[in-house]
């Protein structure tokens, strides 16, 4: 084991912030240490977290037990009350030094108010210059917490408010990347397309995204992560249908394809905005490729609603699918609602699934005799433009190479040249 290790679950947010944990607490940690880094999304993910902490402290006993992240900032007394873990730290003070420092002094940590915060905390965007260790993609986090209370959702009592990274903040990190070797950056946060409404002026998310690659011409890839199509503004349809270096691939978070789901959801869009949004996109940029969220089973949600959610798949002419059946969570609306049966939820989910896999076997087949550009991971895979993923076999990570696509298995493309 490694003095500090850090497992992490959920989103890629959680993901980049792992890093600057990690740094934070190996400057100052003095024995052995495992960080759990949790996620509050569904039930499913406290548990896990909860079954691997029990198994670090089996299998590691030696090791001292921190727990953080959105689950231990939402519950944590659930976690302090584990006898294998030693300490509990909230989501705002996990990557700061100093309260790892005051645990290693002390033994004591803390979870403090996360709606008290009110700007996104600089060491998190910096946390980006060394990027992820393992990827060849960077991600950089422009934003952090949610103001909006979809009623499924407990996430913002996890993050807190809505804080945007400053523009200058965002480019000069992505310059420290590309001067570090990575060829691709990825902006990350709870809700970026709401980037900009706290700063002066209150800029766009659009406009950030069009200054990144003005100001920033060695970056060769820009991508972006889920982002609300309601929130889509001029500037990032102008970006779609003029820059090469934005890539063609879109995440939506539509949740729902049923207009009255998604009113007792307390989305912002309805179902047209959503069809209407792909194909406007669609028009702009022909070879663009659209991933979405989804959640199967929401309470009240009738077998047509379903189909209506189901439908989405060729209305809006999805590939990458993310179907999540839906999770109560303690302390939202939703929870108060009529429920679903359980079986009927894992069976809406899996129905969305299978749609899923067959889109995105219908694109892999779509892309055989097609010329496309790769960025190579580790692990012998890598992305193509679109986000499709690409086998690689015997090809170091971090290169960019064109080649022509001769078949697939399934999942990935693969190539007559490499």
């Amino acid at each position: 084991m490694r003095k500090v290790d850090v497992v992490t679950f959920g989103c890629r947010l959680n993901a980049v912030e792992s890093e600057a944990v990690r740094r934070a607490a190996e400057a100052t940690s003095d024995v052995p240490t495992i960080i759990f880094n949790t996620c509050a999304v569904t039930e499913e993910a406290v548990r896990q977290a909860r079954q691997a902490i029990r198994r670090a402290g089996r299998e590691q006993p030696e090791a001292r037990i921190v727990v953080t992240g959105c689950a231990a900032q939402i519950d944590p007394d659930l976690f302090s009350s584990m006898p294998e873990v030693a300490a509990v730290i909230g989501n705002a003070d996990k990557a700061k030094p100093d309260v790892w420092r005051a645990l290693t002094q002390t033994g004591t940590a803390r979870v403090n108010d996360i709606f008290a915060l009110d700007e996104t905390a600089h060491h998190f965007v910096a946390g980006a210059v060394d990027a992820i260790e393992g990827h060849t993609r960077a991600f950089v986090e422009v934003q952090n917490g949610c103001d909006h209370r979809c009623t499924f959702c407990i996430i913002p009592f996890g993050r807190g408010n809505s804080r945007s990274a400053s523009a200058g903040d965002v480019v000069a990190q992505i310059r420290k990347l590309c001067a570090n070797g990575y060829r691709e950056a990825v902006l990350t946060g709870v809700d970026i397309t709401s980037w900009g409404h706290d700063l002066p002026g209150e800029p766009s998310f659009g406009w950030l995204v069009k200054q990144i690659l003005k100001q920033v011409p060695e970056l060769e890839r820009l991508r972006v992560s889920s982002i609300d199509c309601i929130e889509a503004d001029a500037h990032l349809f102008d970006v779609i249908a003029n820059e090469p270096r934005f890539m063609p691939h879109l995440h939506l978070s539509l949740q729902s394809g049923d207009d009255m789901i998604l009113k007792r959801m307390k989305r912002r869009h309805a179902r047209a905005d959503s069809v209407a949004f792909c194909a406007q996109v669609r028009a702009l940029r022909p070879e663009i490729v659209f991933g979405a969220d989804f959640i199967a089973g929401f309470p009240t949600e009738t077998q047509d609603m379903f189909a209506h959610t189901l439908a989405m798949v060729d209305d809006c002419g999805l590939t990458h699918l993310h179907v999540f059946p839906y999770s109560q969570r303690p302390g939202t609306p939703a929870i108060r609602m009529p429920q679903v049966p359980r079986n009927i939820v894992k069976e809406r989910a899996h129905l969305l699934r299978e749609a899923g896999e067959a889109a995105l076997r219908a694109h892999l087949e779509h892309q055989i005799g097609c010329t496309i550009h790769v960025l190579t991971e580790r692990g012998g895979t890598g992305r193509a433009e679109d986000f499709t993923s690409v086998a690689t076999p015997g090809v170091e990570p971090g290169l960019i190479f064109e080649a022509r696509v001769s078949g697939h298995d399934g999942l990935r493309l693969c190539l007559a040249d490499k």
